[in-house]
């Protein structure tokens, strides 16, 4: 493979080249002649040789050329010749390499707790490790520092930072957010707090330990800004909300477990999953609803197997994740190991593999995202988690071919990105990764990221995560305070609805 050259572009696509696209066909056998009329400061790439597996069918084929001017797809499966020429940034990939389009977590915690004292969100290393590893888009799934996180999006569009996409979730609407008391919350708190985000610029919004009424109020409002809506919901237990019911209020993705009539509102969703035959009629129905009303199911299968006896295959390291700690974050969190195995999560681990391969036999291929749900306890990251989610998938017994599409196109879908990501297709961002091998032979190569492209900016993930190593956690003891949570409830609190 070719030296690389990062390359730094505006998110536009002169008048002539929309011009192309819109011509089809004509615009890949016109796209060499083109190339040479290049504008000042344009930035063109070409990707030459490899395979592609571009997330629209379900199939790997060779590529002939991918060509990428100013951050936008412009043609793909076009002969553009190997002879590089001025101002082209030319990557050229082995025989055995796969391009495929970046991938989506929309559960991508950014959260990390090294003390178990409470989580704070990470936003310097994290960002580079999503990265580093092909994940270009993330939804975090509920902030604990939502202001913070607001403000490192900021940074990311303007490239002012180096990482994924970042789409805010701002903070959680339910118990999980910090001081959040439901005697206290009004339906005007939450539909003022609504605005107030979606002013800020969220992208869909969290619900997490939330009551009936005020997740009917939450849904309502956010709809009202044409912002989706997800959550980590229960079976009814204690006031808690079935995903049966949560859907039929209209919500638009659910985490985690599937509901229905199969958990019971007399004990909690945890007790009645880590026994749930995933044959019970009860499940089928609660499918056909997903089904019906276009709901999304984010799995998380791999979220509850770290608390279990970790399958091996799944969890396995291929890269030194710990390396990324500070050397005294590194002592704090080997004092804590090993992690006490939860009876209860690995047999949850294994029904939930068992209720996904339900779920994708159902019909229900298109409405699963990939997520990865893993707030970081220093010994594994999110950004290393989606290929083990990927993994955990297929052995599930889903298909490569919509394993990957689950991590691309259907996370564009669910936030209402798909005409700009998710496919290798003309006139899209240029977010992709080129991995080392075949993953509709072997899922596992999607590890081994060779090369990321984001917004038509070129890296080297081996750089990326050089550059993050040693960098996360405190340096000392006297630095421990804002990593152990100590700072953060005041700020989480000054969150709250008014």
């Amino acid at each position: 493979m070719s030296k690389l050259r990062r390359t730094r572009v505006p998110h536009f696509v002169p008048a002539v080249w929309l011009c192309l696209l819109l011509a089809g066909g004509t615009a890949q056998a016109q796209v060499a002649d083109q190339e040479h009329d290049l504008g000042a400061g344009d930035s063109v790439i070409q990707i030459l040789g490899g395979l592609l597996f571009d997330s629209v069918g379900d199939s790997i084929r060779s590529n002939s050329g991918l060509l990428i001017r100013n951050g936008i797809i412009l043609a793909v499966d076009a002969e553009l010749g190997d002879a590089p020429r001025a101002g082209v940034t030319v990557i050229t990939l082995q025989d055995d390499e796969t391009i495929l389009p970046g991938l989506f977590d929309l559960h991508a915690h950014y959260a990390v707790d090294l003390f178990g004292e409470g989580r704070v969100d990470e936003y310097d290393v994290n960002p580079l490790v999503f990265l580093a590893n092909g994940v270009t888009s993330t939804f975090p799934g509920g902030e604990v520092d939502p202001e913070g996180m607001r403000a490192v999006r900021l940074r990311l569009d303007a490239a002012e930072q180096i990482g994924p996409r970042l789409y805010n979730s701002g903070p959680y609407f339910g118990t999980a957010r910090p001081g959040w008391r439901d005697g206290d919350v009004t339906a005007a708190d939450i539909r003022r707090d609504v605005d107030t985000w979606a002013a800020k610029g969220a992208r869909g919004f969290k619900a997490k330990g939330i009551r009936p009424e005020h997740l009917d109020t939450l849904i309502g409002r956010a709809h009202l800004h044409g912002l989706p809506v997800t959550g980590h919901l229960g079976s009814g237990y204690r006031n808690s909300v079935n995903p049966r019911d949560a859907i039929a209020m209209g919500i638009d993705r659910i985490e985690h477990f599937l509901g229905g009539d199969a958990l019971t509102p007399d004990r909690s969703a945890f007790a009645s999953l880590e026994v749930l035959d995933a044959a019970r009629p009860e499940v089928a129905a609660i499918i056909q609803q997903y089904l019906r009303h276009r709901v999304f199911f984010d799995p998380t299968l791999t979220a509850y197997g770290y608390f279990g006896e970790r399958e091996p295959a799944v969890y396995e390291y291929w890269a030194d994740e710990m390396a990324l700690l500070t050397p005294y974050a590194r002592r704090v969190v080997e004092s804590r190991l090993p992690r006490r195995v939860s009876a209860q999560f690995e047999s949850i681990y294994w029904i939930k593999r068992r209720t996904l391969k339900a779920f994708y036999d159902a019909g229900g291929a298109d409405l699963i995202t990939l997520g990865t749900d893993h707030p970081s306890w220093g010994e594994f990251f999110s950004g290393f988690g989606s290929h083990r989610e990927l993994h955990a998938m297929v052995l599930a017994g889903i298909p490569e071919a919509a394993a990957l599409k689950i991590g691309t196109i259907n996370g564009a879908r669910a936030l209402g990105v798909s005409d700009r990501l998710g496919t290798i297709e003309p006139g899209k961002l240029a977010d992709l990764i080129v991995v080392a091998g075949n993953p509709l032979q072997d899922i596992r190569v999607t590890r081994r990221v060779r090369v990321v492209v984001k917004a038509g900016i070129v890296y080297d993930p081996a750089e990326l995560l050089e550059s993050a190593r040693g960098r996360l956690g405190p340096a000392s003891p006297d630095d421990a305070d804002w990593w152990k949570g100590r700072l953060r409830f005041a700020s989480a609190r000054a969150g709250l609805p008014r």
